[in-house]
């Protein structure tokens, strides 16, 4: 949002809580384990956010939705 590449209708927080509700999805926290496997993932993808993404789908085996191409680099279950 703060680039402009998303705009919402309603706050963030109203946008999330309601897709969260709907989707019936559950927040995940960051832990320990997801930071230390983000140490030792591949270098397939530089974005800081996004490798802690995949290393919490591996730690947690959760399958992850992107359109981003290089997170098949990782192995990992993906929704296109």
């Amino acid at each position: 949002m703060a680039i402009g590449k998303i705009r919402l209708s309603d706050p963030i927080e109203l946008f999330v809580d309601e897709g969260m509700r709907k989707a019936k999805a559950i927040e995940l926290p960051v832990r320990f384990s997801h930071a230390v496997r983000v140490a030792s993932l591949p270098p397939h993808h530089r974005d800081p956010f996004d490798r802690l993404l995949l290393a919490q789908a591996q730690v947690e085996s959760l399958t992850i939705v992107t359109s981003d191409r290089q997170f098949a680099a990782y192995g990992l279950p993906l929704v296109w």
